[in-house]
């Protein structure tokens, strides 16, 4: 079906995060956030703190990297890296079920970490050597920065909706993974008849931030209703607009798992339909990697987030043996089902 006039909730998180909140004020951003997110699953967000010239300067710095030559970013190949940071080329990304690949392009950070650590999800980025720093790394980690202790705080907020303490985050994020996507989706004339620059998915684990270069729009999100009389189901896609400063915020099928479905992971996609490149940015917030539910301690859902995220992606990581042990008995059962 096609998009109806349907809008997601635009939330503003200055009352929970500017340090004057009341608590009254710091109540309602609770109550809109967790009613966002159980309607939707998504919602926009405005005075979340993030200042604009880190926004562009992050977007500048994307269209100077993504600007260059193919040959010089594969010299940067994640492919390469054993901790999956650098460059991704379009076509490699694909998922099951999807007849073509995605048409983006992307480069991925994350914490640095001196020394890579199995089962290689912790370790230190790479930067391109060609480009000054103040041009690239400089503005790319000065934004990963903001938007890591964003992506921290929706937590915090998408906690106390369910009637949790804020300091549970601290019980399974003492070192969380935090991966960055910078995406290019090219323009429309350069996909393939019936290519998308995403394809419809819901995002693995916790809390995504999502930057849209403005004025560039092409998500779309996914959203069912019911139907009066009936329990069947009926939906929509629902295009959100890209507006300068406000950002996407969505929930990852972690947070509706650990939530019992109270918040949902809503299908999204992406469709540039402009004859211009699209910029964009999801910081991807989720957890320890060896965390399990922290919401329903004895509900024998002993899943780790690094289980779930090699159940997630094993296909398209091309995780090793080795990998496959130090993430557990599951996971190695898991492995061994393949």
């Amino acid at each position: 079906m096609g998009s109806v006039d349907i809008a997601l909730p635009l939330i503003d998180l200055s009352g929970y995060i500017r340090p004057d909140a009341t608590e009254e004020s710091r109540q309602r951003v609770i109550d809109e956030v967790r009613d966002a997110c159980e309607q939707f699953g998504f919602f926009q967000a405005t005075g979340h703190g993030v200042d604009l010239a880190l926004q562009k300067g992050l977007l500048q710095s994307l269209d100077t990297f993504f600007g260059q030559s193919k040959e010089e970013k594969l010299k940067l190949s994640f492919l390469s890296n054993s901790c999956r940071r650098g460059y991704e080329a379009s076509g490699m990304s694909i998922r099951d079920g999807d007849p073509l690949a995605d048409s983006k392009e992307a480069f991925y950070i994350g914490p640095e970490d001196a020394e890579i650590e199995p089962p290689g999800l912790y370790g230190p980025n790479v930067w391109p050597t060609n480009l000054p720093g103040s041009t690239f790394r400089d503005p790319v980690w000065a934004y990963y920065e903001a938007t890591f202790q964003l992506g921290r705080t929706i937590w915090e907020i998408l906690l106390q909706g369910l009637g949790h303490p804020a300091t549970v985050l601290d019980v399974f994020a003492k070192r969380p993974l935090v991966p960055m996507k910078m995406i290019r989706y090219p323009p429309a004339s350069q996909h393939l008849p019936g290519q998308f620059g995403v394809g419809a998915h819901t995002d693995f684990g916790g809390v995504t931030v999502l930057l849209q270069e403005p004025g560039k729009e092409g998500l779309e999100v996914w959203h069912e209703e019911a139907r009066p009389e009936s329990t069947e189901t009926t939906g929509s896609w629902v295009p959100v607009p890209a507006i300068e400063n406000v950002y996407v915020i969505n929930c990852g099928d972690m947070i509706q798992r650990w939530s019992t479905r109270r918040y949902k992971s809503a299908r999204h996609r992406v469709v540039n339909k402009a004859d211009v490149q699209r910029l964009s940015c999801a910081t991807f917030w989720h957890g320890d990697l060896y965390a399990t539910d922290p919401l329903n301690p004895g509900n024998g859902d002993t899943e780790c987030i690094g289980q779930l995220l090699f159940k997630r992606f094993k296909n398209q990581f091309s995780f090793t043996k080795d990998v496959a042990e130090q993430l557990g008995p599951q996971a190695q059962a898991v492995e061994g089902a393949r």
